[in-house]
């Protein structure tokens, strides 16, 4: 299984929900961001320390900007808000039935429909305790 977590600038959400991901399955894993303003960058610093005060290592990690070829290289793409998944499916492929979900679909319980955007609320712990909830309920659901 591939999957793929999308945010607006893959320096935040899509980065740490990458990170946590990876170290929950055997899954391949990758993120893309909307917006290529952050393309060949790290995680945003701030969110790398909080990862890393959990456990996770964003270090090695890149910016890149979703693309159109995204579609067939993955079995799954996640978004984390309406926003991303909207340009998500702007860029489909006539045909392609690649499945696109929320994130928040997997952690229904915590009654959230998006990943809030810690670049901007600053929330980097609570962003990371959502992203860990709906990683466990990704990993119950594919394995």
């Amino acid at each position: 299984m591939k999957v793929l977590f999308v945010c607006l600038g893959n320096i935040c959400r899509s980065p740490s929900a990458e990170g946590v991901f990876r170290e929950m399955t055997t899954a391949e894993t990758d993120s893309a961001g909307t917006a290529g303003w952050h393309a060949g960058k790290p995680p945003y610093g701030p969110m790398q320390e909080a990862a890393k005060a959990r456990g996770y290592d964003l270090s090695d990690l890149r910016a890149r900007q979703f693309t159109a070829a995204d579609f067939d290289r993955f079995d799954l793409i996640i978004g984390m808000d309406a926003s991303n998944l909207a340009d998500i499916e702007d860029l489909r492929p006539n045909g392609n039935t690649t499945p696109v979900k929320c994130f928040t679909d997997y952690a229904p319980e915590s009654g959230m429909t998006e990943v809030p955007d810690p670049y901007y609320t600053r929330d980097f712990d609570g962003a990371l305790d959502l992203i860990e909830q709906c990683s466990k309920g990704l990993r119950a659901e594919i394995g």
